[in-house]
């Protein structure tokens, strides 16, 4: 009896294989505390399946992750996620969710190996949890892009009043967006890349 029929076939699906236009490839970084949204806005934009390293939450990170504001949770990423998005035929964005628990941050040397910029989400409710990872960029000379999460019943302030609550440069990029939406965070990549471009003109701007 032949089998073969009820085989799935070799290799990678068809929307998974790169465009034969594509002629360039960014790695791009998507940080942010715990629970800001980083996991959402990959799987919202992706063009492809999302690799996620999410794992239930359990007793053993009672005491050690803070969830304050985030207390209905369940599960958190404990390696990365990855993404793809095309920005047009030739060039291609990879993109990489970090941890955001500070125990895992061990991991994002790695991950910030080659990436050419990063998109930093926050959360109104928990601005505190931003400053450490806008440090941490800072330190590593990684140009961003802040993207303020829209969660329902989050304090709303103006745009220069978070700037200032987060201690921004004038130029770096700040706006709003919904992870949830494919379009909203494919503005937020596309105003990253509008940024390292400028930063490519005018070096002087960083």
């Amino acid at each position: 009896m032949d089998f073969r029929s009820s085989e799935q076939p070799a290799g990678p699906r068809r929307e998974d294989i790169l465009p034969d236009t594509a002629v360039a490839a960014v790695k791009v970084v998507i940080v942010g505390g715990f629970g800001v949204g980083k996991t959402t806005l990959v799987g919202s934009v992706s063009e492809i399946r999302p690799l996620t390293t999410e794992e239930t939450m359990t007793q053993a990170g009672v005491g050690v992750d803070d969830t304050v504001g985030v207390e209905r949770k369940t599960a958190t990423t404990v390696a990365m996620d990855f993404g793809r998005i095309s920005i047009n035929k030739e060039l291609v964005l990879y993109l990489f969710g970090t941890p955001g628990q500070e125990r895992f941050w061990f991991l994002w040397r790695g991950l910030f190996e080659g990436a050419l910029g990063a998109v930093v989400l926050v959360d109104t409710r928990r601005l505190e949890v931003s400053f450490d990872v806008i440090g941490r960029l800072e330190e590593r000379g990684v140009p961003f892009v802040v993207a303020i999460n829209s969660f329902p019943g989050a304090p709303e302030h103006s745009l220069e009043e978070l700037r200032g609550a987060l201690d921004l440069p004038v130029s770096v990029p700040i706006l709003v967006c919904d992870a949830r939406r494919r379009d909203s965070s494919r503005d937020v990549l596309m105003a990253l890349m509008r940024y390292l471009h400028s930063l490519a003109v005018t070096p002087e701007a960083s």
